[in-house]
């Protein structure tokens, strides 16, 4: 089946993110990790902020909070759906977005202290670009930090659609494994150190969360916020109930009295310009 889904976690093309959706199929994990984010990044008061791939604003909202009055975020995506979706969330707050490519970033030289890109790198058609201009774009002696998910296995909120998914695409299979394209540490290390950065370091972060039932899990997907999603809302309907009900299959081992509990291990990856 040919079929031309979007990259990583965005809305579909030409359609507006739904937040509530987003925020029950990524933004509940994904908040977990911003804290170490920031840190690493060794975000303060009065500092300038890019957040790279930004989509609805997670990492930004909570830089925000360290920032204070004195300091700006700079929120960058390539999907305009997920920037209005940030521009409302954000409304009123030293935050500003711009539309763009995370290869080619529209700013001069050394315009920020601190570089973010929370679970957008390892969508990058080529993360090396994209470590490269977070490179150019940071002040000296200052960090960027990346955080990426971890393998399949590790990330099995994710990780098992898309093992299923990848067997109705079976020519797509690379690009629905994508969220785990840079969970090898090594591999993560050597990049940023192509990039140019110096004292780059790897950290691996675990958190759990929970789903009140296999539907509460299920519902984001059917409202197709992201590339997993899309490419599940494009099968024809009896295709779409076997891979619910295999998914759901899979997921037993995380059931525990209805409620799925699970873990998600994560890579944060920082470099000092």
């Amino acid at each position: 089946m040919e079929i031309d889904f979007g990259r990583g976690f965005h809305a579909p093309d030409g359609h507006a993110a739904d937040p509530t959706a987003y925020d029950a199929y990524v933004g509940r994990w994904s908040r977990l990790f911003v804290p170490e984010l920031l840190a690493a990044a060794r975000v303060g008061i009065g500092d300038r902020v890019l957040d790279v791939a930004t989509g609805l604003g997670e990492a930004a909202s909570q830089a925000l909070a360290l920032v204070h009055d004195s300091g700006v975020v700079v929120g960058s995506d390539i999907s305009p759906g997920m920037l209005g979706g940030a521009r409302t969330r954000l409304a009123g707050l030293n935050f500003l977005s711009v539309a763009a490519d995370g290869k080619g970033l529209p700013f001069r030289d050394a315009a920020f202290d601190a570089v973010l890109c929370q679970l957008g790198l390892q969508f990058f058609p080529q993360p090396l670009l994209g470590l490269m201009e977070m490179r150019r774009v940071l002040r000296a002696g200052r960090r960027a930090v990346a955080c990426v998910i971890g393998t399949a296995d590790q990330a099995p909120v994710w990780g098992v659609l898309a093992s299923v998914l990848s067997s109705h695409f079976s020519n797509k299979r690379e690009t629905l494994n994508l969220s785990f394209a840079l969970a090898n540490p090594d591999e993560l290390k050597a990049l940023f150190v192509a990039a140019g950065f110096g004292d780059v370091r790897i950290d691996h972060e675990t958190r759990d969360s929970d789903f009140e039932s296999f539907e509460a899990y299920w519902t984001p997907i059917e409202a197709g916020v992201g590339m997993l999603p899309q490419a599940y809302r494009s099968l024809p309907e009896p295709r779409r109930r076997a891979v619910k009900e295999q998914v759901r299959h899979e997921l037993r081992k995380f059931d525990f009295g209805g409620r799925l509990k699970m873990i998600l291990k994560m890579l944060i990856a920082s470099g000092l310009a």
